[in-house]
């Protein structure tokens, strides 16, 4: 496999085999390192073979969304093994990503100092202007340490110039669509998204950002499930707890507060650092007049990052509607918040 990668010039390998036994089909794909001969990943398919080219096309739509996640994946681990004085732009730009996805605060300055580094490295690399995109957008509503107008600026500057950069880059694209929804401009992030998509119809990022606009403008079934959609093309999105919290939300605006409150409690438990998800599972508990412990998950929500708490409740934030801001306060109200 490292002499076909050499060959190819290529540093991922996908292979495979097909089997038949009568009218079934057995399809085993893997994908390897070619550098190292290690899996990245592999799956089975066994199909019907009523209908070949259908099943031909299930299996290679499964394996092209996987095989995007698992290289990504891939590609931190391996920037995290070298040396960081050893580190290439693209390289650096995964070491960033991965101190991002992380989600605390105590990485956000590691995320910056390698994206940065990345640029340095290679000035037009656009996926280094949109991990700067996001961190500019988590340091504002997530980490609370910059002002909002400030943040909407910074970020709203990084996602331009990575699509100025690379106009086809979906993950671009699906960065600005965030940026320019947080400021408000919901139909500008659904055009944005709807581009990315024709790039790339498995851009997971491009999935997640529809789900969000979908939530933010009165349609937060469909935002749901074009989360969950995300998930199930990167199972990792499943453990990230910026789109947990937002399924969440879509349950609160739904009024299914029970459905709220149970996927609430499953995130604060998984993550009880992170602020977002008190908050609604607060209102939902408070709307459910459950009322003891709503007033006590509402103390943890404070408690947990004051900051944060009152950058959501004390002013309606850009992107959410009039309508969604009096329901949320509605529910903390009943859970005991006299603001």
């Amino acid at each position: 496999m490292k002499q076909v990668g050499h060959e190819l010039g290529v540093r991922y390998v996908l292979e495979g085999s097909v089997r038949r036994g009568g009218q079934r089909i057995r399809v085993t794909a893997q994908l390897i390192d070619a550098e190292t001969g290690n899996h990245v990943w592999a799956e089975r398919y066994d199909r019907d073979l009523a209908d070949v080219f259908a099943v031909q096309d299930e299996i290679t739509l499964a394996v092209t969304r996987a095989i995007g996640p698992a290289v990504s994946q891939a590609e931190q681990r391996r920037a995290l093994r070298k040396p960081p004085e050893s580190l290439g732009a693209w390289e650096a730009y995964q070491r960033g990503l991965w101190h991002l996805t992380q989600k605390r605060l105590e990485e956000a300055s590691h995320a910056r100092s390698y994206f940065n580094r990345a640029l340095e490295l290679d000035p037009t690399l656009a996926a280094a202007h949109t991990g700067l995109a996001t961190l500019y957008q988590l340091e504002m509503g997530l980490f609370v340490k910059r002002p909002l107008a400030e943040g909407l600026l910074l970020a709203a500057d990084e996602a331009r110039k990575a699509v100025e950069l690379d106009p086809t880059d979906a993950e671009a694209l699906a960065y600005q669509a965030f940026a320019v929804g947080i400021a408000g401009d919901c139909a500008r992030g659904f055009e944005q998204v709807e581009r990315a998509l024709s790039i790339n119809p498995n851009c997971v990022h491009a999935y997640r950002a529809k789900g969000w606009l979908l939530m933010n403008t009165g349609r937060p079934t469909e935002g749901r499930e074009s989360i969950l959609f995300a998930m199930r093309i990167d199972p990792r999105s499943a453990l990230d707890v910026i789109p947990q919290s937002h399924i969440v939300e879509t349950y609160y605006m739904e009024r299914d507060y029970e459905s709220a409150v149970v996927s609430a409690r499953r995130l604060v438990t998984d993550r009880p650092d992170h602020p977002w998800p008190y908050r609604w599972l607060a209102a939902a508990l408070g709307q459910l007049d459950r009322t003891a412990e709503a007033c006590e998950v509402l103390d943890r929500a404070i408690a947990v990052a004051p900051d944060a708490f009152n950058f959501f409740v004390r002013q309606r934030v850009p992107w959410m509607r009039q309508v969604d801001y009096d329901h949320m306060l509605e529910g903390l109200r009943n859970a005991g918040w006299q603001g």
